[in-house]
């Protein structure tokens, strides 16, 4: 069934076109990525098919039964309501249960007739399976305090309570429903992501989104479009697929090009020599010379860059902290930290929000003091701080005149030079937009151009402080490609686990009370090490095991007194799912003991891992439903 069919449509914002004639169709079960550069029409595009924004041109049709939800970056609040509230807005029967229900858990209210009145309408309408998604869902977003008021959430809590609020949506009533999604997994932390990842997957939605998140695509999307120049692209398959389907398009739309400028080399001759009266049939290979002179004079971008910088002299003395010390009241951000810094270290920093990490970039840049200790920083050292806090713009100017107040030029290593305008175009900056003023950039350009300007005071110490949020895609392939053969050393913050295994070595764990741990191996590595420490969660149903989903609130015998049978299907279920559950974990642990394996390769590791998570997944489903049948055994 084609839930959204497009025909040859258009949209321009002034006079720069955003897509042109562009044709489409979102089937049910699909699941898509979209990917361009911050401005080509990403959003706007998600927007028109929501039914927020108009075609200039061509044909939308959406099915009658298919209801569009849509997830934006910057989502829409009832700003006086409280988060329960704007979560369950809809004026539905399950919606309006659900709300009281959970008013009443939130209240802490000891009310039992008001509590049994509201478990009593839940189980009317038989909406035990999706309290238990709700409660899942608040639960793995962290979404706790439900009463308080929407205008005074953080940006991040915001994004939280939408992403809530849209996945709850559309398990109401909705038998068909378009799942789109703009940046789902910024503001997340890993655990949230990888969530998310697993969630998406076991719901039978179907999904068009946005996301820069490259391991989170691998796994939830099947299909990517790419809209570049104006023209949709559509691959079958994974992100590997589409890197490499993308590369033999280039490659065979630069040989149709070498192809046309060879043609256009001999219509054009032809035309110089014609006299000025041309014949019906010289007019026609006329008209044909301009078709050809177009298909000549196209260019292709690849977003590559082989850049060899010149790099300020590092000396042997680079950074050496000893005995750090560093707390804010009773929070301890470290505790007798030692480290000394090497050259060309590649680290990654990753722990919980509020662990202190930020803090921790902050004291080795000496912008915020130790309590005690020592923190020596060699002579040499060059730092290129890429934070949090976004671009510092002083008074409003031309993307060229920011640069170039930085400097003219950028040193390479063979010892040439490359002008401002040049590092622009390579970081996707091209010289008709280089005199744009910085006030008209969208978000994620000026987050492009904060990076720019740090690489370009050509520093030999880099920090980078979750640089992947608000960037596109083809934006982070240019700084990975940068990156790769950066000479410096090099600090990383990120929840983008693509990005950091391409590029760290090694791992600062922050994993709280001031406790710091340097993990050998990049966040795939460490990822598998935790889930092999994993201990088993047991059947008969401990805390941990409760904690992983969270179950349904079991009714009061006093509130509902009869008791569900435990009919001869339940029983067989039960011995079932006993079996099943042993299986599992007997697989878990074998899994475990290979993946001690020193010897494996990393597709195999990779393959482990991949399996191991979805054992994860089906023991906490059977052992959810072994809980529920267990409950009806006398």
């Amino acid at each position: 069934m084609h839930y959204v069919s497009a025909d040859r449509i258009s949209k321009s914002y002034g006079i720069k076109p955003l897509f042109t004639n562009i044709t489409f169709h979102i089937s049910e079960g699909d699941k898509i990525a979209l990917i361009a550069r911050n401005g080509s029409g990403k959003s706007t595009l998600l927007k028109i098919l929501a039914g927020k924004d108009t075609l200039d041109d061509g044909t939308l049709w959406v099915h009658k039964d298919v209801t569009v939800a849509l997830f934006e970056q910057e989502p829409q609040f009832a700003e006086e309501l409280s988060v329960l509230d704007n979560i369950f807005h809809y004026r539905h029967p399950v919606a309006e249960a659900m709300r009281n229900y959970e008013k009443i858990l939130a209240d802490g209210s000891k009310d039992h007739v008001a509590l049994s009145a509201a478990l009593a309408k839940i189980d009317e309408l038989g909406a035990w399976d999706f309290e238990a998604k709700v409660h899942q869902i608040l639960n793995k977003l962290n979404i706790k305090e439900l009463d308080q008021k929407v205008k005074t959430l953080s940006g991040g809590q915001r994004k939280r309570v939408a992403l809530a609020q849209v996945l709850i949506d559309i398990g109401f009533e909705h038998k068909h429903v378009l799942l789109i999604m703009d940046e789902p997994t910024n503001h997340l932390d890993v655990g949230m992501v990888e969530w998310l990842e697993n969630y998406l997957n076991q719901q039978k939605v179907t999904l068009l989104m946005v996301t820069h998140d490259r391991y989170f695509l691998e796994d939830v999307c099947d299909e990517i479009w790419e809209l570049d120049n104006e023209v949709l692209y559509t691959y079958e398959g994974d992100y590997q697929s589409y890197l490499e389907k993308k590369a033999a398009r280039i490659e065979n739309t630069i040989a149709n090009i070498d192809k046309a400028r060879n043609q256009f080399r001999k219509e054009l001759e032809w035309m110089r020599k014609q006299p000025k009266a041309r014949t019906t049939k010289s007019k026609s290979r006329q008209d044909n010379f301009y078709e050809i002179e177009t298909k000549a004079k196209q260019k292709v971008v690849d977003n590559q860059v082989e850049l060899q910088m010149k790099m300020s002299r590092l000396g042997g003395k680079i950074a050496e902290l000893k005995k750090v010390y560093k707390s804010y009241g009773d929070k301890v951000i470290l505790k007798g930290f030692d480290y000394t810094f090497k050259k060309g270290e590649r680290i990654g920093i990753i722990g919980q929000n509020g662990a202190g990490k930020s803090t921790f970039l902050q004291m080795l840049q000496g912008l915020e003091p130790q309590d005690s200790g020592k923190i020596n920083i060699g002579e040499t050292v060059i730092f290129g701080n890429f934070s949090q806090q976004g671009l510092e713009i002083k008074e409003d100017m031309r993307l060229i005149e920011f640069v170039k107040n930085i400097a003219e030029n950028f040193p390479l290593a063979d010892g040439s030079t490359i002008t401002a305008s040049q590092f622009l175009t390579l970081f996707l900056f091209p010289p008709e937009q280089q005199y744009t003023y910085l006030s008209k950039l969208s978000g994620g350009e000026k987050k492009r151009l904060q990076l720019l300007a740090v690489l370009f005071r050509n520093p030999n110490f880099l920090i980078l402080d979750e640089p992947t949020n608000d960037l596109d895609l083809p934006t982070l392939s240019v700084l990975e490609n940068f990156l790769d053969d950066y000479p410096g050393c090099l600090v990383i913050v990120s929840h983008d686990r693509y990005f950091m295994d391409r590029l760290v070595d090694h791992l600062f764990v922050f994993e709280g009370d001031g406790v710091v741990r340097d993990f050998p191996g990049n966040y795939s590595n460490y990822r598998i090490e935790e889930r092999a420490k994993e201990k088993k969660i047991p059947i008969t149903g401990t805390k941990k095991a409760e904690d992983e989903v969270p179950k349904p609130v079991a009714k009061p015998v006093a509130v509902i007194p009869e008791k569900k049978k435990f009919s001869f299907k339940d029983k067989r279920e039960y011995d079932q799912l006993e079996k099943e559950i042993a299986a599992l974990e007997a697989e878990k642990v074998t899994i475990t003991e290979k993946m001690m394996d020193a010897n494996l390769n990393y597709d195999q590791v990779q393959q482990l891992s991949n399996r191991m998570v979805h054992i994860t997944q089906l023991l906490e489903e059977k052992e959810m439903r072994w809980l529920e049948l267990s409950e009806y055994i006398s």
